[in-house]
This record gives C-alpha cells, sequence and structure tokens, in this order.
C-alpha cells in the first residue's frame, strides 16, 4: 500500500454544514490522530468520494441544499462499502429510521458523548474479523 493510500485508508470524512460543528468534530477527531478531511457541503463531499477512497464518513442530517439522508442515498450508489456515523441536532424519527434502514454504524444525537463517538470511528475503520 502506498503511503497516500495508507492515508486514504485512515482518513475520516467530516460533513456538516455548521462551521462550528464542521470545526468541533475536525479538532477532536485530530485530536486522536485521525486524518480528518473536512466538507461544509455534502455536493463537494460527494465529488471526492467518486474519484477516492472514503473508508468512513461522519454526517449531518439537516442540511442545506443536499440532506444527510440523500447524501447516504447517493454515497450507497457510488461507494458502497464507505462506513456511515449519523449526527443530528434535531430528533425526528421518521429520518432516525430512514438513516438507519441504510445501515450507518452509529447513529448520534448532537451534543454526543466523545469517547463513544471516538470509540464508533474506531470500530468502523478497524472492524474485528
Amino acid at each position: 500500500m502506498t503511503e497516500s493510500s495508507q492515508a486514504e485508508a485512515n482518513e475520516v470524512c467530516v460533513v456538516d454544514d455548521d462551521p462550528s460543528v464542521l470545526k468541533s468534530i475536525h479538532y477532536l477527531l485530530a485530536s486522536e490522530g485521525f486524518k480528518v478531511r473536512p466538507f461544509n457541503k455534502a455536493e463537494d463531499f460527494l465529488a471526492h468520494a467518486s474519484t477516492h477512497h472514503v473508508p468512513i464518513v461522519v454526517t449531518d442530517i439537516w442540511m442545506d441544499d443536499v440532506t444527510g439522508l440523500e447524501l447516504l442515498a447517493r454515497l450507497c450508489a457510488i461507494s458502497p462499502k464507505t462506513k456511515v456515523i449519523v449526527i443530528t441536532a434535531r430528533e425526528d424519527l421518521a429520518a432516525r429510521a430512514t438513516a438507519m434502514a441504510i445501515g450507518p454504524v452509529a447513529f448520534f444525537m448532537k451534543p454526543f458523548d466523545d469517547e463513544k463517538f471516538i470509540t464508533a470511528v474506531r470500530d468502523a475503520l478497524n472492524p474485528v474479523q
């Protein structure tokens, strides 16, 4: 594995249109040693995912333009092996049920427990064989 593909294999993409949330999740993941690629627009992330290996993405559900649910549906078509962690500040049972049907590895309500979130990211990147 080349150095760049090794780095890509451990990269966590984060998609959230709230700059403060994007920055705080970026800092949290980086402080734990993860390589983080932040996106404030779902379209930008989807363009990246169509040309790069994306092992895991953390995405908000409620974003302007393209929602997290739309992102998940489109991601399934272009990168079906990408693991997904869903975050949201709004409890919406229909959105949660739809997201869970698509199959995220974890679902967190903001604000979430940092340790549980980091554990979910680690588990998604290093699944038990």
